[in-house]
């Protein structure tokens, strides 16, 4: 099937939503043209972003028509965007259980949610932007949240896991899990010993080369000192 859609990603190297796109896309062999939106310097609250995304966050993908040039759509959060990679190429490698494994897609999208719903909202940088003031301080806040998540998490993966999140497959909730996982191991989160099914998923993920690849130490717009680093 000829690439019917030029995509072009608005992404952050550290933003762990924008690395479930990369990742994904990756995964797929989906191209994906950048552009960088530096959120610790405040570029997502410029006049022009604002506009482009109202959330003032990334990712956002513009989708537009390989041939034509044209605008297909614009589309601001990452659940939506893995989702639309999902229905427009279904002749790609999928990321979700087919319609007729309705059971599978719920524990994809339960595992997903716990990340995108339940993890990441309330450890990002607007938040912790905003308790600065309060005097609490941001790793202790961090490890709270996090902590909670994956507790979760885990006990679902003692259900679910194979060699991934959901048996044998890799699939959105693991576009998900890896970049949470570096951003936990960044806040001092003990998942090896924590969360140790959790980390037997995340083992298996980090040696595939879509997920090295995605990873906010491998991107055009990681700082060099932090290229490479774990």
């Amino acid at each position: 099937m000829a690439e019917e859609y030029h995509y072009t990603l608005y992404s952050y190297f550290r933003s762990s939503c924008s690395a479930r796109i990369r990742i994904a896309a990756l995964l797929k062999g989906i191209s994906l043209d950048y552009k960088f939106i530096h959120l610790v310097k405040g570029e997502q609250h410029g006049d022009e972003y604002r506009i482009l995304n109202p959330s003032e966050s990334v990712p956002t993908l513009i989708v537009t028509d390989a041939r034509s040039g044209e605008l297909v759509t614009k589309i601001r959060q990452s659940p939506a965007i893995l989702e639309f990679f999902e229905e427009t190429r279904p002749d790609l490698p999928r990321l979700l259980p087919l319609p007729d494994d309705p059971v599978g897609r719920a524990r994809v999208r339960e595992l997903f949610d716990i990340v995108a719903c339940d993890i990441q909202p309330v450890t990002n940088l607007r938040v912790l932007n905003f308790i600065k003031p309060l005097r609490v301080e941001a790793k202790d806040w961090q490890q709270h949240f996090m902590v909670l998540g994956f507790r979760a998490y885990e006990e679902l993966v003692k259900q679910y896991s194979g060699r991934y999140s959901v048996g044998d497959e890799v699939s959105m909730a693991d576009c998900a899990l890896a970049p949470a996982i570096d951003g936990a191991l960044r806040f001092g989160v003990d998942v090896q010993n924590d969360f140790p099914q959790t980390w037997k998923v995340w083992e298996n993920l980090k040696v595939i080369e879509a997920f090295q690849k995605g990873r906010w130490n491998n991107q055009e717009d990681t700082p060099d000192e932090l290229k490479g680093k774990e």
